[in-house]
Formats: C-alpha cells, sequence, structure tokens
C-alpha cells in the first residue's frame, strides 16, 4: 500500500511539473496583476500590452546591410512592474548593431506579442486575437544626468536586476522610443486605429495608481 501510495504521489508531481513546463512553450506565464482589457478598448489594450511584456523585438536600419531592417530581441521596460509609464526604454551598447544603427539613422520600431504573457491559450501568435504591437518612432540616446534617464535606469533594473552586473567595459547606455505610429490588432478586422496621445493619456494610467494605492 505504502509503495502504491508514492507512485500515485509521483504521477500528481510529475503532471504538476509537465503541465507547468506546458504552459512555459506555450508562452511566458506570469502572475498579471491588471486585468487584460476588452480589446475594443483600444488604447487601454496597448498600454496593458506594452505595461505586461518585458521583452520584443526592436528593429533598426542598418548603414552596414544597405539600409535593410535589422530585427534584435531586446529587453525593455516602460517602468517599474505594473506602474509603465507607455515609454519603452532600453540598455544597449554601442558593441551590438542595434544601438550602433540608431546612433547613425533613428527610425526604429519595436514589436511585441501576447503570446509571450501566456494569455493567448492554444491560440497560433499569428491570430488576430493573440495581440500584437509595433510602436513606430526614434530610438533617442538619454542624457547620462538627466531626472528621465535615472527613472528610466529604475525601470530596467527593476524587472531585468542582471543587467546590474553587465560589464562596464561594454560602456551600456540608456535609449528611449520616441513613440511617432502606433500599430495595434488585438481583434479581427485590422488594425485598430489608435493615436499616440490616446495611448500615453489613456485611462489605463488610473488603473495603474489604482493598483498601486490598493496593493
Amino acid at each position: 500500500m505504502k509503495v502504491k501510495g508514492l507512485i500515485i504521489n509521483f504521477l500528481h508531481v510529475s503532471f504538476l511539473v509537465l503541465g507547468i513546463f506546458q504552459a512555459s512553450v506555450n508562452g511566458r506565464p506570469l502572475l498579471l496583476s491588471l486585468d487584460r482589457p476588452r480589446p475594443d478598448d483600444a488604447a487601454d489594450f496597448a498600454r496593458w500590452l506594452v505595461c505586461q511584456n518585458s521583452w520584443g523585438v526592436l528593429s533598426t536600419i542598418s548603414n552596414d546591410w544597405g539600409g535593410a531592417p535589422f530585427g534584435n530581441v531586446v529587453s525593455f521596460s516602460d517602468g517599474i512592474p505594473d506602474e509603465g509609464k507607455g515609454i519603452p526604454y532600453f540598455y544597449l551598447t554601442a558593441l551590438d548593431p542595434t544601438a550602433s544603427n540608431a546612433l547613425k539613422d533613428q527610425r526604429s520600431s519595436l514589436t511585441l506579442s501576447e503570446y509571450n504573457l501566456g494569455t493567448c491559450g492554444k491560440k497560433d501568435p499569428e491570430n488576430p486575437t493573440c495581440a500584437k504591437i509595433t510602436l513606430i518612432g526614434k530610438l533617442k540616446l538619454l542624457d547620462g544626468d538627466s531626472e528621465e534617464t535615472e527613472f528610466a535606469r529604475t525601470a530596467l533594473f527593476s524587472k531585468h536586476s542582471e543587467m546590474k552586473g553587465w560589464p562596464k567595459s561594454h560602456k551600456f547606455q540608456i535609449f528611449k522610443l520616441d513613440i511617432e505610429d502606433i500599430f495595434l490588432i488585438n481583434w479581427y478586422g485590422g488594425p485598430k486605429p489608435l493615436t499616440v496621445d490616446q495611448y500615453l493619456h489613456t485611462k489605463m494610467n488610473e488603473l495603474i495608481f489604482n493598483a498601486d494605492t490598493s496593493s
């Protein structure tokens, strides 16, 4: 009987581990403290998608390849966890093509997927109901001593603590994406009309504030 009980417990643990592993390969599971907005609330949804993500594909214009777009997987943050302001910040080195490209040509875009959050279930990442967003603008180097730079550093290190130990000899610097246009698909029917002003001044700011004060 004891042996049978041990076998049952082992199987329970095995299925639990397998379930966790399966969730991780279907999308990075997160404990989301901000509820997923309704798809028809384009501005709120866009801010939620940026706030909850921590990495994406940042594309720049490459002079080394004749002006071809160069996409690179990068970490980013728009604020401390669950208190994002909507502007993505990056910790980059000019030893990497992304920062090197941006210092020559600031035109850039950041693409994120809801699939990373683990909230798309079994849907394919290309399914329109598994949201995706591209923020288009200019990737700008921040002043090393500015108040915004300090905010960005706190935002980045709070989500990516490993960054603190990255080699100083690589001369990492903080960049931000100055958003000019937004491409969002979170349902059928094509991209949602959304201006930068709507994105930055959505009521998501109030939701973030309320979540912070209630904790």
